[in-house]
């Protein structure tokens, strides 16, 4: 079963209807016990980061997740700020975040011709074969909204990257770890896509 991580914080029934629509079982739960018996986890994430990761430590579901994550190698795939809890940290917060994937959050620089917060479609280009990303059409589109990014430090955790007034990482793997910066619940057909891969793997 997949289960979608409910400690507070994201947009929750969106994601589960759009596995649904592509065929995909899961579960909302806050519950150890259901994190303990899946076989897949979706990290959501909305808002401040230091906010964040602390409903995330309060809720009693770290120590679980890091198990089965780490040591078990089910996959997990963080959505916006549930990727952006993956890294080190973030310039946003002082609050460490998960260290699984090596780097850290910085802020979108403001441009000219690139607006902070980065909302709206925005093309993505892989960096990578994966099994997520492999079968998406050459012209996908993704719906982003964040202020924040990751900046990676190994150049092989990066899986797609996006441009906005310069090269952002917009999705990242690193083995079992999977995190879209973008929001693919809000994405139409390719975020449909992506969701129908990630409940595959």
């Amino acid at each position: 079963m997949l289960v979608i991580i409910d400690y507070g914080v994201g947009n929750l029934a969106s994601i589960s209807n759009m596995f649904r629509r592509v065929g995909v079982q899961s579960l909302i739960s806050g519950r150890p016990e259901d994190v303990a018996n899946a076989d897949k986890l979706l990290l959501p994430g909305v808002g401040a980061f230091d906010d964040v990761m602390r409903k995330f430590g309060e809720s009693g579901l770290a120590d679980v997740i890091e198990h089965r994550v780490r040591d078990d190698g089910i996959p997990v795939l963080g959505i916006c700020v549930g990727m952006q809890m993956l890294s080190e940290g973030s310039e946003e917060g002082q609050l460490p975040g998960l260290g699984w994937i090596a780097g850290r959050c910085e802020r979108l620089p403001d441009l000219p011709e690139a607006r902070v917060p980065h909302m709206g479609w925005n093309r993505v280009t892989r960096a990578k074969s994966s099994a997520l990303t492999d079968e998406l059409p050459e012209d996908a589109r993704f719906y982003f909204a964040h202020s924040y990014h990751v900046v990676c430090r190994e150049a092989e955790d990066v899986l797609m990257t996006a441009n906005h007034g310069k090269e952002i990482v917009a999705a990242v793997q690193k083995r079992n770890i999977f995190g879209v910066q973008f929001h693919p619940e809000k994405s139409h057909r390719f975020g449909m896509d992506l969701l129908r891969r990630f409940g595959e793997i």
